[in-house]
C-alpha cells in the first residue's frame, strides 16, 4: 500500500495554517488593546497610537481574508489533482505552435507561463485593495494606478527575460547531474545569487526606482566619517525616491568586498529631520557588516540550499511520491515542487530557527551603535521609524517570536535603556 504523501501534505498545510490563525487571533486581539505598552507610554503620541492601532487592524483582517483564501485555493489544488491536470494541459498548447509537446524544458515553460498568468489574476484584487484601500487610508500610498501596472509590466517582462535559462539550466542538471546533482545544483544557485546580487542594483532596481548621489552636506559628511572610522568600504551614498510609491521608509547597504553602497530612502531622511537619527540608524546596518552578520546569514542560506538539494536527489526518482499527487510521469520542476511540499515542516522550524538568530543579531547591531556613542540618537530614530511607518504598538510575543526577524520596538528599547543602567 502506497503511503498517501499528498493527503499528509495538504493535512500539515491545514494544521499549519490552524496554528497560524490562531497566532494570527492573538496579534489582532494585541492589536485591540486600547493603550499603549508601559515601556512606550510617554515615548508614542497618543495621536501616533491610534493611527498605527487602526493600521494595524485593517491589515490584520485583510491577512484573515487572504490567508483564507490562499489555503483554499492551494489545498484545492493539490487535493483535486488540478496540479497534475494543469501540467499536462500546458503541453497541449505547444503543439499548436509548432512546437514538441515531449520537449521538457518547452513544457516547463509553457506550464510556468500558465501559472504566472494564474497567479496574476488571483493575487492582483488583493495587491489593488492592500495598495489603494488599505495603504492609501492610511496615508501611505503614493502612486497611481498606472505606476502599480506599469511595476507590474516590468516585473512580468523580467520574469520572461530571465525565467526561461534558469529554468532550463536547471533541468539540464538534474537530467544530467548523477550522483553529484546536489552539489552542481548548489553551485549553479551560488553562482546565480552572486550574479544577481551584482546585477540587481545596477539595472533592475533602477527600471523601478530612480537612485541618486545624496547632496553635499552635514549629513553625507557625517555617514562618510562614520564609514571610514570603521573602515567600511563605503564607494557610493544614494538616495531612492521610495516617496514615489510609499511613505515608509528604510536604509539598506549592498555591495561585494571593497565596493559597498548605501541607500537612504528619501522618506527616511524627511521624516527624521536629525541628522543624528539617521546616522544612528546607519550605524546600526554596519554594525551587522562589522559584526559579520551579513557573512553568517550568507553562509546558513548557502548551506540549507545544499541540504534541500541533497533532500531532493533523494526522492526525485520515487514513483511513488509523483503517483500520490497524480503524475505518471516525473517532470524536473514538478519533482522540486512536490519535494517544497513534503518538506513544509521542516521549512517551518528552519524559518522559526533563522528569526531567532535574526532577532539576537538586531540586539548585537543595537548594542554595536549605542557603544559608538549613538545610543540616545539610536532609540529616537528607531522611535520615529516606529511612528511614522505606524508599527504596530503591542504584540503578542508568541507571534513575534514566530513571525518576527527584528524584536519588537518595546525589546529593542529595553535593551538599549538595560545597557545604560550597567554603565551606571
Amino acid at each position: 500500500m502506497e503511503f498517501p504523501y499528498m493527503e499528509a501534505v495538504v493535512g500539515f498545510m491545514i494544521l499549519m495554517y490552524l496554528f497560524e490563525t490562531y497566532l494570527d487571533l492573538r496579534q489582532h486581539a494585541a492589536l485591540k488593546l486600547p493603550t499603549l505598552p508601559k515601556t512606550l507610554e510617554g515615548v508614542i503620541s497618543q495621536e501616533k497610537f491610534e493611527k498605527s492601532r487602526a493600521y494595524s487592524l485593517d491589515k490584520s483582517h485583510f491577512h484573515f481574508v487572504h490567508e483564507f483564501v490562499t489555503i483554499l485555493i492551494d489545498s484545492a489544488i493539490l487535493f483535486f489533482g488540478i496540479l497534475p491536470w494543469f501540467w499536462k494541459k500546458s503541453g497541449t498548447f505547444l503543439p499548436l505552435l509548432g512546437l514538441n509537446e515531449e520537449n521538457e524544458i518547452l513544457h516547463t515553460l509553457s506550464f510556468l507561463a500558465g501559472v504566472m498568468i494564474w497567479s496574476q489574476i488571483t493575487d492582483l484584487s488583493f495587491s489593488l485593495y492592500s495598495t489603494f484601500v488599505i495603504e492609501a487610508r492610511h496615508g501611505f500610498n503614493k502612486q497611481t494606478i498606472w505606476l502599480f501596472f506599469r511595476d507590474l509590466i516590468k516585473g512580468i517582462c523580467l520574469a520572461i527575460v530571465l525565467g526561461p535559462p534558469i529554468v532550463s539550466a536547471i533541468i539540464v542538471i538534474v537530467q544530467n547531474g548523477g550522483p553529484y546533482l546536489a552539489i552542481y545544483l548548489w553551485a549553479f544557485m551560488f553562482v546565480l545569487s552572486l550574479v544577481m546580487m551584482t546585477i540587481y542594483p545596477v539595472l533592475i532596481a533602477p527600471l523601478f526606482n530612480k537612485f541618486t548621489p545624496l547632496p553635499e552636506g552635514e549629513l553625507r559628511l557625517k555617514i562618510e566619517k562614520l564609514a571610514s572610522s570603521l573602515k567600511f568600504p563605503l564607494k557610493k551614498l544614494f538616495v531612492v525616491d521610495g516617496s514615489t510609491r510609499s511613505s515608509h521608509s528604510n536604509a539598506y547597504m549592498y555591495g561585494f568586498f571593497k565596493n559597498k553602497r548605501i541607500v537612504l530612502y528619501d522618506t527616511l531622511i524627511q521624516q527624521c529631520k536629525n541628522d543624528e537619527e539617521i546616522v544612528a540608524v546607519i550605524a546600526h546596518e554596519l554594525g551587522h557588516w562589522k559584526l559579520n552578520h551579513t557573512m553568517y546569514s550568507f553562509i546558513a542560506v548557502q548551506i540549507l540550499t545544499f541540504l534541500q538539494f541533497g533532500g531532493y536527489t533523494l526522492v526525485r526518482n520515487s514513483t511513488d511520491l509523483f503517483r500520490s499527487f497524480g503524475f505518471d510521469t516525473q517532470p524536473v520542476l514538478i519533482g522540486l515542487i512536490i519535494f517544497q511540499h513534503t518538506v513544509i515542516p521542516l521549512q517551518h522550524l528552519v524559518s522559526f530557527g533563522l528569526n531567532l538568530v535574526s532577532r539576537s543579531f538586531e540586539f548585537q547591531a543595537d548594542a554595536f551603535a549605542k557603544k559608538l556613542g549613538y545610543g540616545s540618537a539610536l532609540r529616537a530614530g528607531l522611535v520615529k521609524l516606529q511612528e511614522e511607518n505606524l508599527s504596530a504598538m503591542n504584540t503578542d510575543p508568541w507571534y513575534s517570536a514566530y513571525h518576527y526577524s527584528h524584536p519588537p520596538l518595546v525589546e529593542r528599547l529595553a535593551a538599549i535603556d538595560a545597557a545604560d543602567k550597567k554603565e551606571e
